[in-house]
């Protein structure tokens, strides 16, 4: 059996979880393709009011919002001839199918979680409306950018205070909701030899510790998966202090020595002025790994009503089995609401689900959630 090289420890990780009234109000399958489910607010003690005896208590309401969450269905088929197993030695390319399905499966919900994420990291951000800052707000704080960062021995890399940062500016004294890193094997490599990746323990039948293949990063427990998403990113300049260790300084003509033209620099560097410093950065991969907390995407296999089928045309080809495959899954995210548009009628695509625009910070128009409560960030950097 052909096994794939394509891993899907995203898909299968304690970060996919449900939500069980989306679930029940999705399950059925007449025109069950898009549901909002209440969402409540916290109460908090800034209601709280002083009893002297002679006051009145003024109540405060429950913050009530709404939460979109849509279905994605899936399908697929397979076919062989009849004559492949009459020059095969009788092997079923049927039987084969069957038994990759239950990989193939993963990797469509891989291929879904990846999409959400990135719809949710290209939410709307610009505009004066409460979705707009909400995102704003989310996108600044969630997304711990260090591809330009120039401090440690290798810049623009990990190292040991990349993940405590990153959550600790993605939900403060809340950091504790993320519990696992999904990383390309790129950054992992760097931990090991940072030496910040620590492999789990177990004693086998004689005593004796051994590792696990399972390691953890400050504690979050960290899965590696190349199918997280890269992009090249250019050749670029960035500020420094006069100190960094082959700074240039920008002027007019820049004909001096340890100088740099100014308009060039600003091709990159836009906000660069006049005696400015700057380090030129060699082009690169940036590699994206996901910081979440358990249950933080929604992905549920919701079931098709009729999920699998055999076909056979005895006239095409010679005879030919045909297997048919159908899913449906609930899509959605912890704190986040999928804003289904007018024109999708039917099944939620990958490029939906990638569309930054279907997807909003949880709010009423008045007030949005904390986004100090949304279990979800990313870390960029080269490696």
């Amino acid at each position: 059996m052909c096994q794939t090289s394509k891993k899907t420890e995203l898909a299968r990780s304690k970060a996919i979880g449900t939500n069980t009234q989306a679930e029940t109000a999705l399950s059925t399958q007449t025109g069950s393709l898009y549901a909002r489910i209440p969402y409540f607010g916290n109460i908090d003690s800034s209601t709280s009011q002083n009893n002297d005896g002679a006051t009145d208590i003024t109540s405060s309401n429950l913050t009530t919002y709404e939460q979109g969450f849509i279905v994605a269905s899936r399908m697929d088929s397979w076919t062989e001839r009849s004559f492949s197993q009459n020059i095969t030695a009788g092997v079923n390319f049927m039987d084969e199918v069957g038994k990759q399905i239950a990989n193939y499966k993963w990797e469509v919900r891989q291929d879904i979680l990846l999409a959400i994420l990135k719809g949710i990291f290209s939410m709307k951000t610009t505009g004066s409306g409460v979705a707009e800052k909400a995102a704003k707000e989310f996108i600044e704080k969630h997304v711990y950018d260090i591809t330009n960062d120039i401090i440690g021995d290798e810049p623009g890399h990990v190292g040991v205070t990349s993940l405590n940062k990153a959550i600790q500016k993605a939900a403060g004294d809340n950091k504790n909701i993320f519990k696992l890193v999904v990383t390309h094997s790129e950054v992992a490599t760097n931990l090991e030899n940072l030496k910040l990746l620590k492999y789990l323990t177990y004693n086998d039948a004689n005593g004796v510790e051994q590792d696990l293949t399972v390691g953890t990063w400050n504690g979050r427990i960290v899965l590696i998966d190349d199918n997280m998403p890269t992009a090249e990113i250019a050749e670029r300049y960035v500020a420094c202090k006069s100190t960094t260790e082959g700074a240039l300084k920008c002027t007019t003509a820049g004909s001096g020595a340890g100088e740099v033209k100014l308009s060039d620099v600003q091709t990159t560097l836009p906000s660069a002025k006049e005696n400015d410093y700057v380090l030129l950065l060699s082009a690169g991969t940036a590699y994206t790994s996901y910081v979440l907390g358990e249950g933080s995407i929604v992905l549920k296999d919701i079931g098709d009503s009729v999920p699998y089928e055999m076909s056979r045309d005895p006239k095409v080809n010679g005879g030919q089995d045909t297997l048919y495959a159908r899913d449906r899954y609930i899509c959605g995210a912890k704190g986040i609401s999928f804003e289904k548009p007018s024109s999708l009628t039917a099944s939620a695509s990958n490029e939906d689900l990638s569309t930054g625009t279907n997807w909003n910070i949880i709010n009423d128009g008045t007030n949005a959630i904390a986004h100090k409560a949304i279990p979800i960030c990313k870390i960029v950097s080269l490696g």
